[in-house]
């Protein structure tokens, strides 16, 4: 790849195939087949039959689940991660098309530059037929400066419109002319967004107190959908200089990981330091991690497994309450470990502004037990198509 400025006049080449993240093989794939088994079985209790889409969360209650609504991000991410699955020819009980025609059929939920994104993201990767279709919908190269998050400074949906962008690009080199421009566009607005210490706010305009306080603060999710957007973008466009950020942003992160693996909830962008501990969510852990820094050592050769593996075995009872958080009764991989009282997490970011000292917290967590389709959805997607879905429970 040759380096190059996104300054400059750009004239870029064809990229050649961006190869699905790999692990390293000496690396046991048991654990992966149990996680990429367990997404998919906590998928079919969140799937909506009536709706053919899948449930927002489900809560569970001690006798059952609780369902609440669908959701078509979730549902788009959920897909993302079964299209994996199926390229690898695993067997899954889904019929794919119908749950795609079921979103696409109807756009009118998309008012967000991050909607956009994942929407192209999700066509690009599951349906690139009717990616065309889904662009004469909306204008995309309008689309930063009509939508109020991107016009904000929202850092996920910067990274999502990003992601989205570049993933058109790979789905059909043809649109590099069509596209170049506001993918441009999102880099540098994204970019605005990082600190000398390499991680990312939560916004960059804000227009209330608590956005004043998100420009100093960044969440987990922030920081690894911006580095799988940086990554993207360099891959699919050819360009050296975002990577460089991405490598930045990655490497603070693991400095900044927990002694068991823990990807951290929210970060002080000034200081370079954890603000929030918790919660910790399992999707950051086996799914949002995974996807974001295995892309990024394809990209670079830098190597990250050795903090991947890590934040995995935070899942099978490597935590702070030594309980493994897959559950073989139910099937699911449960949500988080999390603080029994908000006002704990609040505390906390509290603390990091005045410099004071944090009091532990391990006797006041407990576990969130609920699933949700995007966690599943970004596990598969990282490991889907790495390790046989078919495995026992150990």
């Amino acid at each position: 790849m040759s380096s190059r400025s996104v300054g400059q006049s750009l004239c870029v080449r064809q990229p050649v195939g961006t190869p699905l993240p790999h692990v390293d093989r000496e690396q046991p794939t048991k654990e992966l087949a149990h996680l990429n088994y367990l997404a998919i079985q906590s998928l079919k209790v969140l799937f909506d039959e009536q709706e053919r889409l899948f449930s927002r969360r489900m809560v569970w209650t001690g006798q059952g689940f609780h369902r609440e609504a669908i959701s078509r991000s979730g549902t788009m991410i959920a897909l993302l991660g079964l299209h994996r699955i199926e390229e690898s020819g695993a067997q899954h009980d889904f019929n794919l098309a119908a749950i795609q025609e079921a979103i696409l059929q109807d756009i009118t939920w998309v008012r967000s530059a991050g909607d956009v994104g994942l929407l192209l993201w999700f066509t690009a990767v599951c349906a690139p037929e009717r990616l065309p279709a889904v662009l004469n919908d909306f204008d995309v190269n309008a689309t930063l400066a009509l939508c109020a998050d991107s016009r904000r400074g929202h850092t996920q949906g910067l990274a999502w419109f990003l992601a989205g962008v570049a993933h058109a690009r790979q789905a059909d080199l043809r649109l590099h002319e069509d596209l170049i421009d506001v993918a441009v566009a999102a880099f540098r607005k994204l970019l605005r967004n990082q600190r000398e210490r390499g991680l990312f706010g939560h916004v960059a305009s804000p227009r209330s107190v608590c956005e004043i306080v998100s420009t100093c603060f960044g969440t987990f999710a922030d920081q690894i959908y911006a580095v799988y957007a940086l990554t993207t973008f360099a891959q699919s466009f050819e360009i050296e200089e975002p990577l460089e950020s991405a490598l930045n942003c990655a490497n603070a992160l693991c400095a900044l990981q927990g002694d068991r693996g823990q990807w951290w909830f929210r970060y002080d962008t000034r200081k370079g330091c954890v603000a929030d501990r918790y919660p910790v969510y399992s999707a950051h852990q086996d799914g949002m991690a995974p996807t974001a820094l295995l892309a990024l050592e394809e990209a670079t050769g830098q190597k990250f497994h050795a903090a991947v593996w890590k934040g995995l075995s935070w899942i099978a009872a490597n935590n702070e309450l030594g309980t493994d958080l897959r559950s073989s009764d139910q099937a699911v991989i449960w949500h988080s470990i999390e603080t029994q009282k908000r006002i704990t997490r609040h505390w906390e970011t509290a603390c990091s502004c005045l410099h004071l000292a944090r009091e532990p917290v391990m006797k006041r967590l407990r576990i969130g037990y609920e699933i949700r389709p995007d966690h599943f959805g970004w596990l598969l997607y990282a490991f889907g198509s790495l390790a046989y879905v078919r495995a026992s429970f150990s």
